[in-house]
């Protein structure tokens, strides 16, 4: 196996980028995106000798997901926690589908502000799927729940979006914006 740092510039730093953007999307602020990749890299650096051969991007996403996890509990008042629920925070639009060519033809501010409005677990499967292309496997392995959920999880936050960006159009209509 090679040394340290040759299997750092091979496995971990190819995929800085995906690191940050998942990141940022989940964090909401460059800074605290930064100070989480800048963590998941000392944390993916320590674990190279338990890394198996293979892509380092899900792997790396998992530290990175980790760390931003670890991030939100911190920064959360107790009393404002509630649990994530995919049937309470789902919708029942079945119809309502947003699909990858609508999604990258959106007006960027409009869904930067729609996806803000979503919560974590639906932000972090749009961002792994839309902007990362991730397989569906690759993100059951970062988010660590199976494949039929991350479908289900996926649908849901396209669903979700689509509202947000429809309720964010109006309100921008209303105000003459």
């Amino acid at each position: 196996m090679p040394d340290g740092q040759s299997t750092f510039e091979t496995v971990i730093q190819p995929h800085l980028d995906a690191a940050y953007n998942l990141a940022r999307w989940l964090l909401r602020h460059q800074q605290d995106a930064e100070d989480a990749v800048q963590e998941a890299c000392l944390r993916a650096h320590r674990s190279l000798d338990r890394f198996r051969p293979g892509d380092g991007r899900p792997w790396l996403l998992t530290i990175v997901r980790n760390v931003c996890y670890s991030h939100l509990r911190a920064s959360r008042r107790a009393g404002d926690v509630q649990p994530f629920d995919d049937e309470l925070h789902g919708t029942t639009n079945e119809r309502a589908q947003v699909d990858a060519l609508a999604f990258r033809q959106a007006d960027q501010a409009l869904l930067e502000r729609a996806m803000d409005r979503l919560t974590p677990e639906y932000r972090e499967v749009i961002v792994l799927y839309e902007l990362e292309n991730l397989a569906y496997r690759d993100i059951a392995a970062v988010v660590a729940i199976p494949i039929g959920t991350v479908m289900s999880r996926l649908s849901r936050a396209r669903n979700r979006l689509q509202a947000e960006v429809i309720a964010l159009g109006r309100e921008e209509s209303a105000h003459g914006l």
